[in-house]
């Protein structure tokens, strides 16, 4: 049940060392392993290794095992090494002789290669889109509350007026940076490795421009070399852009488990949405974001973790990339539930209106009234110590009424601007 058998038996302990998780994760891969199959059966009919009929007999044997694929049926046994050996397997038992022949031209290296590349491009899709979805709800938070003050902070001491709207906004517009980087990942997903075979190519004369453009890619990796040289690349620069994505999560699960404290009392949740106390039958526990700042922090140590496991190894393959999968798999589907379960979160916030009622934020208002004064005509220096001096003497009195117009500011919020630069990156 290896394809790479060659009539002795692998010990028990080596056999499930080797493998490890790997049938279980390569139930991700099935799918594109067939669309590599088939790619790759064309190219092969067109070069003169499957006659016609071979290539119809297992284009309808890839189609039937797509179909189990995608009603859940399709399993790997532990027979079966990995998901490659299982699909030729199968195609083998349908359609004969002519299933055996899909192999030429190829080696496990590439043919998990382009498995890979072709997951990350739908998983890069599939992740853009959610980071779309929590987008809009950011701006349309911004601007609902666009009015509604709460106080800045800097060193974690009150600072300046803020506002929700600047608030939700700066997280959307935080989320384009994130983007860029998922798009960048993207781009080196996009690029056919299919036909460096082991790493070093083949004397067959296929066409892998065919290829290229049967899987879609925009380019190939041309030099085969290179291609294999992708292999952990690859899953650094994904961990990379999710990392990314995840650092943006966690600031903002920080800040809503700040801002939900009674302490603060700025943002809540119904109370469906929040957990209890086994002993203090008061709390509301904003569980939920805790957790997305643990999952995310976990995130972001992906492109370390990946670092350590391919640092310093040579050119070609080597079995440690295998473990790549688990990690960087796990840290794909880890962000999806994590940005499906922050935009669900977000049709529920409750924002408190009244915050800065309260003297104790009166100190927020002093950088305004130093810029009234310099606005009068008083130099900056002056004006600062003025206010400074009666600040200290308990002779500060704000005026609360503010007027931020620039760009970016809570009186100016650029959302469209903002959307458009989205749309730019999308």
């Amino acid at each position: 049940m290896k394809l790479w058998d060659k009539g002795y038996t692998t010990e028990n302990i080596v056999e499930r060392f080797t493998v490890g998780n790997d049938r279980v994760l390569d139930l991700k891969l099935a799918k594109f392993d067939v669309q590599g199959n088939a790619a790759h059966a064309k190219m092969l009919a067109k070069i003169g290794i499957l006659t016609e009929q071979e290539l119809a007999d297992i284009l309808k044997g890839l189609e039937e095992i797509t179909k189990t694929i995608e009603d859940g049926t399709f399993t790997i046994e532990d027979d079966f090494e990995d998901v490659h050996s299982k699909i030729e397997f199968e195609l083998v038992k349908k359609i004969g002789e002519a299933g055996k022949k899909i192999h030429t031209a190829r080696s496990r290296n590439d043919q998990v290669l382009v498995d890979l590349h072709l997951y990350a491009k739908d998983e890069i899709i599939q992740i853009k889109g959610l980071i779309k979805t929590l987008f809009e709800t950011l701006i349309d938070l911004a601007e609902r509350h666009k009015k509604v003050l709460l106080p800045g902070y800097t060193h974690m001491q009150i600072a300046m007026p803020s506002s929700f709207g600047l608030w939700f906004g700066a997280y959307a517009e935080s989320l384009i940076d994130d983007m860029i980087m998922m798009n960048a990942a993207f781009k080196i997903a996009d690029q056919n490795p299919l036909g460096s075979a082991a790493g070093y190519g083949s004397s067959f004369p296929i066409d892998r421009t065919m290829t290229t453009e049967l899987l879609g890619f925009e380019t190939m990796k041309y030099n085969v070399v290179a291609a294999q040289m992708s292999r952990g690349k690859l899953e650094r620069c994904i961990s990379y852009g999710l990392a990314s994505v995840a650092g943006t999560l966690s600031k903002f699960s920080a800040d809503v488990c700040l801002f939900m404290s009674q302490n603060f009392g700025f943002i809540g949740f119904p109370k469906e949405l929040t957990t209890g106390s086994s002993i203090m039958p008061h709390k509301q526990n904003p569980d939920v974001f805790e957790l997305m700042r643990a999952k995310c922090n976990q995130i972001q140590s992906l492109p370390v973790e990946i670092s350590y496991m391919i640092n310093n190894l040579t050119s070609g393959y080597h079995r440690d990339f295998q473990q790549l999968k688990e990690s960087i798999m796990n840290g794909i589907d880890h962000l999806k539930d994590i940005l499906e379960v922050c935009n669900f979160m977000l049709q529920h916030i409750k924002v408190n209106e009244n915050i800065l009622d309260s003297d104790m934020y009166d100190y927020l208002y002093s950088v305004e009234e130093v810029n009234k004064l310099v606005m009068s005509g008083m130099p900056f220096r002056e004006a600062y110590q003025k206010l400074g001096k009666d600040i200290m003497e308990g002779n500060y009195k704000p005026e609360k009424n503010l007027k931020h117009t620039h760009e970016g500011s809570m009186g100016n919020l650029c959302l469209e601007e903002i959307r458009e630069k989205f749309s730019n990156v999308y």
